[in-house]
């Protein structure tokens, strides 16, 4: 039994794998593939993390796929640096401002690039039994121990122990890139130790093993995102001390621990994002550890309105509503406006959250003020928009950085941003109509209320206000079918991207809010048209 062992063990090690990977290092029967002897019988051969990234993006790019599901805005600059960097297998730093996707970039390359593997069950650095050398495994095997001179990580104490108890049917299970992708935020509070680990004393008290031996060692953060991505955030702010140890694992590929030396081997792909700031800042992030960071990558924010629609309306989390196609562009015009607004401090940003938290809001308000009390699905309309000064998130360069001129400079971006989207459904109306709108509004005034709804017979309504305005709304019915149109023309560009929003969908059950809002548009552009055509009072529009 014991020669029969050493045999499987060599043979497997010496030889060419038995099986079809339809992924870097994933045979095609993988699931059932349940413990070391299955896996020592196909003579298993693991894949590197950065060769299982090369490999696997190579064949999304032979056979078109989406490379990076959910990365957006990208596609002519950053999502090409990225092929380059992953096909070159080199560390990377992601350069940009908040909430430009760095994080995501990282999460995203784990989870759709990284292939499946088998590690021992239970096990937090992700062991796989070929991990150790052809050697160790038969001395585990064989319940013999193992003489190292130096102690070299290679498993952890719990997996070395299931396999001498299990041997051949030591439980395996395919873990998914997603679960080896370990982020760690740089803050003055994380040590050396916790990066890269520790010699445990309380492990030697209550052992009673020696400190020579490996299992006085308690792994750290980089050995928990073995076979995987170790992604460090504002990296920059890590003191000279743990940028070293990084370094060490970058430079050699592994690292020694402690007074005593622990050799390990993390085996990970490295990223690490900045705030361009404090890159560019002298001794913020040392010159060995900038250097050996091969792929240095620029991020931005969305150039597009589009793009940026796209991303509101991937990320929000918003309960059962509908968005008009016209308030995502609202959004999207004030994020963007932000970023070029000389009053911004565009050092610090205008992230993209400040969108996607804004229309959260907006379904929220639209929720309060009509569809939790009359039992309807939630619509935002312009009447909503003031409530997203709660995530106006930027900060004031030229003026005071005051609540107060805050609010100002927001409610000056909401108000250009209405007033260019408004003006564009108005395109191509013939004048006359517009002539036969002012001469409706007479001594009358349309009413604009959160409180009011769309459509009820039993109260004041925007329908039944408009039976006393024909040419208006004939002219919201052009514009309702315009948004319609660009609704349907957004939805499919969404779905390039594989997202899936009930949100954009239109149906008949919210037709008569979508015209609410469309009618709160249209008289918003009827104000800002030249010439005028209509008045605001704090109670409705009126003639001009």
């Amino acid at each position: 039994m014991v020669q029969d062992l050493e045999n499987l063990v060599n043979r497997s090690y010496g030889s060419e794998p038995k099986y079809t990977e339809i992924m870097a290092g994933v045979p095609e029967d993988y699931k059932q593939i349940r413990t070391l002897g299955d896996l020592l019988e196909i003579n298993y051969k693991t894949v590197g993390a950065k060769e299982q990234l090369r490999q696997n993006l190579i064949s999304k790019i032979r056979t078109a796929e989406i490379k990076y599901p959910g990365i957006i805005g990208f596609h002519d600059d950053v999502i090409p640096a990225l092929d380059r960097a992953i096909l070159s297998c080199h560390d990377i730093i992601l350069v940009g401002q908040i909430g430009q996707a760095k994080t995501r970039i990282a999460q995203t390359i784990a989870e759709y690039l990284l292939s499946p593997m088998p590690i021992i069950r239970g096990s937090m650095t992700n062991d796989c039994p070929m991990d150790l050398p052809s050697q160790e495994l038969i001395f585990l095997l064989q319940d013999k121990e193992n003489p190292m001179s130096i102690p070299k990580f290679y498993v952890d104490v719990d997996s070395m122990k299931k396999i001498r108890d299990y041997k051949l049917n030591t439980p395996i299970e395919w873990v998914e890139g997603k679960r080896r992708f370990k982020y760690v935020l740089a803050t003055p509070d994380i040590s050396v130790k916790d990066l890269v680990g520790q010699i445990d004393a309380i492990k030697i008290t209550k052992r009673g093993i020696e400190m020579y031996e490996i299992e006085s060692y308690s792994p750290g953060q980089l050995m928990q995102a073995k076979h995987g991505i170790f992604c460090i955030d504002e990296l920059p702010v890590l003191d000279t001390r743990k940028q070293v140890a990084l370094l060490s694992v970058l430079q050699e590929g592994k690292y020694t621990t402690g007074v005593y030396p622990v050799i390990f081997e993390p085996k990970t792909a490295f990223f690490a994002t900045a705030n361009p700031i404090d890159y560019t800042h002298s001794g913020k992030i040392i010159e060995p550890l900038y250097d050996r960071l091969k792929s240095h990558i620029t991020t931005h924010y969305p150039r597009s309105i589009g793009d940026e629609m796209l991303i509101i309306i991937q990320e929000a989390k918003i309960p059962k509503s509908f968005v008009p196609i016209f308030m995502l562009k609202t959004l999207a015009r004030i994020v963007q406006n932000a970023r070029q607004n000389q009053e911004i401090n565009q050092d610090k940003g205008v992230s993209v959250r400040m969108g996607v938290h804004s229309l959260e809001l907006l379904v929220g308000e639209a929720e309060r003020t009509r569809a939790l009390s009359h039992n309807i699905i939630a619509v935002p309309r312009p009447c909503d928009i003031f409530c997203i000064g709660q995530c106006a998130k930027f900060e004031l360069a030229e003026l005071d950085d005051t609540n107060e001129n805050r609010e100002t400079t927001l409610q000056n971006l909401i108000t250009n941003s209405f007033k260019d989207v408004s003006l564009e459904y108005l395109n191509g109306i013939d004048p006359g109509l517009f002539d036969s709108i002012k001469k409706e509004f007479g001594q009358q005034t349309f009413q604009v209320s959160q409180g009011i709804l769309g459509s009820n017979s039993m109260q004041k309504s925007y329908d039944n206000q408009l039976k006393n305005f024909a040419s208006l709304s004939s002219l919201i019915s052009k514009a309702v079918q315009k948004a319609t149109s660009e609704q349907d023309e957004f939805i499919k560009e969404a779905r390039k991207y594989n997202i899936q929003s009930d949100c954009i969908v239109i149906s008949e059950k919210i037709h008569n809010e979508l015209r609410a809002a469309t009618t709160e548009l249209i008289l918003e552009g009827l104000f800002w048209l030249e010439p005028k055509i209509l008045d605001k009072r704090e109670t409705g529009y009126i003639a001009a």
